[in-house]
């Protein structure tokens, strides 16, 4: 190996070690001793008297400021996390593409694969694949919300015909109701009770959520609060667009559901036969990954195959 594969070589596993282990270590223990010693502990130091603790304002990581400056839109990064449900810190996120951008090309050079290649394919991964499995994990929670979200309405509405204030009743749904709608409604609550009005807590919490059913509610507790007027039967009546709304998605998904089977058969199908092929005649196949012909043959059969699956798959999916 020449020297400078070398260096790169050497420059990706330290990357790589030095990020997995910070960004897949689980702080929690950590964290949980620090903010005990700060509740503790009062704005000198010394230990807070019996009288109750001081809070000290909890500042942000040496690590959080550098990611904070190097990403272009912190701050769209931030609430993409935070729509996942994890307590995942933008200094965390970056440590792991940095350890899969770095461990990648370890492992490919290791296997042979020239540092340029490598190198490339790792960058590739470092910011595809944490990127894809964050809106994975986000549009998982939200379809969790959507699917919870009328059984919350309903309570509210129960609620409210009782007698109770509204944000009585938002902080009984998030004590009835399962995650992530009882979460995001305990947090609420939580904010409520800490100072903040109910309008501003319920729009950071939209805005983290980016989902339109719960824009919907926001907006009419919003007019409501401004016009007046029976706020039970508003939300009933919402209550009712909602599971309407979720009948006519069920409804779509059910009849476009032979179509997506097409679209997934066809597309594991070039596949299979591959692996068939490989198994049984591995010179006959691996032609078409050596000859300059069949690259560029794989290339145009794999740029027809995601065109197809994606107009298929945009046949299939309405907005509702």
């Amino acid at each position: 190996m020449d020297p400078m594969a070398f260096g790169l070589l050497g420059l990706a596993l330290l990357v790589g070690v030095v990020g997995l282990f910070f960004g897949l270590a689980d702080p929690g223990r950590r964290r949980m001793s620090q903010r005990a010693r700060r509740l503790v502990a009062g704005p000198t130091g010394r230990r807070a008297p019996r009288g109750g603790p001081s809070l000290v304002r909890q500042r942000r990581g040496g690590l959080d400021d550098l990611v904070n400056r190097l990403t272009p839109r912190p701050d769209a990064l931030r609430a993409r996390l935070a729509a996942t449900g994890l307590h995942i810190s933008i200094g965390r996120y970056g440590l792991i593409c940095a350890g899969l951008a770095g461990g990648i090309p370890l492992v490919l050079m290791l296997k042979g694969m020239s540092p340029p290649g490598a190198i490339l394919l790792g960058a590739l991964a470092g910011l595809g694949v944490p990127h894809m499995a964050v809106g994975w994990l986000a549009k998982r929670r939200r379809g969790k919300f959507a699917k919870l979200f009328p059984e919350a309405i309903g309570l509210l509405v129960r609620g409210l015909k009782a007698g109770l204030p509204v944000t009585e009743t938002i902080g009984v749904a998030g004590r009835e109701i399962s995650d992530p709608v009882g979460a995001e409604f305990r947090r609420v609550s939580h904010e409520v009770r800490l100072g903040q009005s109910l309008e501003d807590a319920m729009w950071a919490t939209a805005k983290r959520l980016n989902l339109a059913e719960f824009n919907f509610l926001v907006i009419t507790l919003s007019v409501q609060r401004e016009t007046g007027g029976n706020l039970a039967e508003t939300l009933e009546n919402l209550d009712d667009i909602l599971r309407k709304r979720q009948a006519m998605k069920l409804k779509v998904k059910a009849m476009s559901s032979e179509a997506v089977a097409s679209a997934g058969i066809i597309g594991c199908l070039p596949f299979v036969m591959s692996g068939i092929l490989f198994l049984v005649s591995r010179d006959y196949i691996m032609t078409l990954f050596k000859s300059p012909l069949g690259l560029v043959l794989l290339a145009g059969a794999v740029t027809s195959m995601v065109m197809g699956i994606g107009v298929m798959m945009k046949m299939v999916s309405f907005d509702i």
